[in-house]
Parts: structure tokens; sequence; C-alpha cells
């Protein structure tokens, strides 16, 4: 079953607009992360334009039909965060129930856990 990557695309850290850098920090990790995630199976990724965490920037959510869905948030946008976070979706497309066991988390991604968030019920 497919885990969907969403990153938001306008999260801009602490001193972006000192920073001189061209792309919002959100748009640099957006772009590490799909580059990470190409040819994984069962994951794809979308981005959006404000997951309304801005006090947690740079977010993802990681999400899957019928799972618990997770926001992320905290990361700095470099490869390292990127990798972390296909691989810990990587073991969430492979669980039934979107649970996955701290002991196979990523480094990269421990302490970036924002919120967990129930399926939707079927009716």
């Amino acid at each position: 079953m497919t885990t969907w990557i969403t990153i938001c695309d306008t999260c801009k850290r602490e001193g972006w607009a000192e920073s001189g850098a061209e792309l919002t920090d959100g748009e640099a990790l957006a772009q590490l992360v799909e580059a990470a995630a190409d040819g994984v199976p069962n994951l794809r990724t979308r981005r959006v334009s404000c997951l309304m965490g801005c006090a947690h920037g740079c977010n993802v959510a990681v999400q899957g039909l019928g799972k618990l869905n997770y926001t992320l948030g905290t990361f700095t946008p470099d490869a390292e965060a990127a990798q972390g976070i296909v691989e810990w979706a990587a073991l969430h497309a492979d669980s039934p129930t979107g649970q996955v066991p701290y002991k196979t988390w990523p480094q990269a991604v421990k302490g970036h856990f924002v919120t967990r968030h129930p399926p939707l019920p079927d009716a």
C-alpha cells in the first residue's frame, strides 16, 4: 500500500531571510526528499504550501490509507534528514497499521515527531 510523504514547501527556518537563500528551507528539503524517495517501492511524494507547523519547520506528513498518520518537523534541510524521512516512510509503508517499532527508526527522525493521527473511520 502506498505511503505519501507530504512536504511543506513554504517552511522557513529561523534566519532564512538573512541567509540569502533562493529557495525556502521547505523547497530545499522537498528536493532532497523527492530525490531520496525516487524509485523506493510504495512511496510517493507531494508538496503543499503550508502544513501550519511554522514553529516546527521544516515539516512533513507521512500518511497511508487506513494507517496511523504522522507529522514530523524541526528538520534541517539536508541529505541526512531527507534520507531518514524516506527510510522511516518506507517502514511505514511496510507496516499494516502504520506503526513502526522505535528500535527500527533511523536516527535522523528521532526527536522529530510532532503529531500522530489515527486513521479515519470507514463510516
